[in-house]
């Protein structure tokens, strides 16, 4: 049985490990992150070993060093890491370790190929590292699983202990810790015939193991690096960055801009705005559509150059972009056309968008002595306009027809009488 000394070697190995990594990983800013990830993965292997062969007997059970205070630290280290910087630094050690065993169980498989000769006596004992390399491969794809459920855990309490770092990092932990135990033993029992006192005893540890790492990681945090604990941060971006989904779904936006502009394409603006408009229907929101044409571009091509006309086109863009809430979307609906959702926003709203881009356009594409375009507008709002897309799409069009056949350089927003804004006048327009 353990003696109080025992016991206290246990707590001064966690001081130790947490004083020297938070030092590590403080002097970040000197040093360089990669010193303190560096210690982290050479610990990585000294766990694994001892967590297979090296046990003390307590009260609770049978435990052992490296899972009690090293793997358990490990986990608070990777969760500070992510607390003080930023899902995407936290997720390369993670995939850094779980690569790294893989490629040592594979150098093991080429190694057991060679013809070894004894030196002074000895020979390697390929069995213990068939063992050690298979436990390393379960205990880092764990790891990997653990990691990314502590933070997520730990972003789900924050919606009930706020900034509170102290419960929401011993949740995070006890949990993970929990899941983390249940499957290392498994296949610690199967590889090695560990008795159910490792199972029992390594969870109440590292239990005890959660309490005193979060009472440090919440001493750092509150009194060495001060700051707001990452609250309010949403599940899906955090496990997207986690697990790299955000630069897949970044390539399938990539995929759908259009060139010239930076603008989403028609195609795009085809399904999200089925998309935009079934949630407004679902949801009893308004959803409102302008439509934007340039006048005499043709014409403005043929005078200047395409080169003139391609700039314009950019800089229209850049207007309509500029006119936007963060909620609005933008679309090159197809040559000098273009198309802006507006999630929520009411038709009155929507017109006074619709004017804001309009005279935006007139104002940044004129340039002394060279030609400049203008825009006639076609707004449309659902309820009211349309029931279902492509009406709203059609109703939105017939309007932007209406302010063409008027004048151009105008909007037209109602189905029998509307506006058109030009040089601070009004003029009437029949779209029937």
């Amino acid at each position: 049985m353990a003696t109080a000394f025992d016991i206290l070697l246990l707590v001064v190995q966690a001081v130790v490990y947490f004083g020297v990594m938070a030092a590590l990983f403080g002097a970040r800013r000197v040093l360089g992150i990669g010193v303190f990830v560096s210690a982290l993965g050479v610990m990585h292997f000294l766990e694994t070993y001892l967590a297979s062969v090296f046990y003390v007997e307590v009260i609770a059970g049978t435990i052992s060093p490296g899972s009690t205070v090293l793997f358990s630290g490990k986990l608070a280290m990777l969760l500070l890491l992510y607390v003080k910087e930023d899902a995407e630094t936290v997720r390369q050690p993670i995939y850094g370790l779980l690569l790294g065993n893989f490629l040592i169980v594979a150098l093991t498989l080429v190694l057991r190929l060679h013809e070894t000769v004894p030196v002074m006596g000895r020979q390697p004992d390929v069995s213990f590292i068939d063992e050690m390399g298979w436990l390393m491969v379960w205990g880092t794809s764990l790891l990997f699983v653990d990691a990314i459920a502590m933070i997520l855990i730990y972003e789900k309490l924050g919606r009930v202990f706020g900034e509170r770092i102290l419960p929401r990092a011993l949740g995070a932990l006890a949990l993970t810790l929990t899941f983390d135990q249940i499957g290392f033993y498994a296949v610690l029992a199967w590889l090695t015939g560990a008795p159910s006192s490792v199972l029992v005893g390594g969870w109440v540890a590292k239990m005890l193991a959660a309490v005193t790492y979060s009472a440090m990681l919440a001493v750092y945090l509150n009194y060495m690096e001060r700051q707001p604990f990452g609250q309010g941060r949403r599940l899906g971006d955090v496990f997207g960055r986690l697990t790299y989904r955000h630069r897949y779904e970044a390539l399938l936006e990539q995929a759908g801009l259009d060139e010239l502009t930076g603008l989403k394409d028609r195609a795009r603006f085809e399904e999200t705005g089925q998309n935009a408009f079934e949630h407004a229907a679902a949801v009893g929101q308004p959803l409102s559509l302008v439509m934007v044409d340039l006048d005499h571009l043709k014409a403005i091509n043929e005078v200047a150059d395409y080169a003139t006309g391609d700039a314009i086109l950019r800089e229209v863009a850049k207007v309509i972009g500029g006119s936007l809430r963060a909620t609005d979307q933008a679309f090159r609906y197809g040559g000098e056309e273009f198309a802006v959702l507006a999630q929520g926003m009411d038709h009155e709203h929507a017109i006074a968008l619709a004017e804001r881009i309009r005279m935006a356009i007139a104002q940044a594409t004129r340039v002394p002595g060279q030609p400049h375009a203008t825009a006639s507008v076609g707004v449309a709002t659902y309820p009211g306009n349309a029931n279902d897309f492509g009406g709203l799409v059609r109703c939105a069009d017939a309007r932007l027809y209406a302010a063409k056949q008027a004048g151009r350089n105008r909007t037209v927003a109602d189905r029998m009488v509307e506006i058109a804004m030009r040089d601070g006048g009004r003029l009437a327009v029949d779209e029937a």
